[in-house]
């Protein structure tokens, strides 16, 4: 009776950690367009900054224009600046359109239009061979 409870235990313990570990990425699994865009509003949006750094790229570029001088911003940057951030809602009423969608790449514009202002964001995700990332963001404030 021992040893079944031991074993019965044992194929539990294995389920759940099977189940437990479905949800990560490994290789690009599941690192789909939609979940590359998905998880770059939440950031920027909703402040949940949880699986951000998986969908961006290393090298990727972030560019702002205020005025008429461009910022440009590493990924890491952009990380910090979101961590110090993290948790927070912004007012603001988002929209996507895709602009150009293929295998290799596509280009979707996000529009945050807060009160007074919108923010526009034109976000490239590519296929690097290890899933979509977000690999450039150019950010417009009109």
């Amino acid at each position: 009776m021992k040893t079944l409870k031991s074993i019965v235990l044992g194929l539990a313990l294995l389920v759940v950690c099977s189940v437990a570990k479905a949800n990560t990425y490994t290789d690009g699994d599941n690192l789909t367009k939609n979940y590359a865009i998905n998880t770059y509003i939440d950031a920027m949006t909703h402040g949940k900054v949880k699986n951000f750094s998986e969908v961006v790229d290393s090298d990727a570029k972030f560019s702002m224009l205020r005025g008429t001088k461009v910022l440009n911003f590493s990924k890491d940057e952009i990380l910090e600046s979101l961590n110090a951030s993290k948790n927070t809602e912004q007012e603001c009423t988002t929209t996507t359109t895709i602009v150009e969608s293929n295998e290799a790449m596509a280009v979707v514009k996000v529009d945050m239009q807060f009160e007074g202002f919108l923010r526009t964001n034109m976000v490239t995700v590519t296929n690097t061979g290890k899933g979509w990332k977000i690999t450039n963001v150019y950010s417009v404030f009109k």
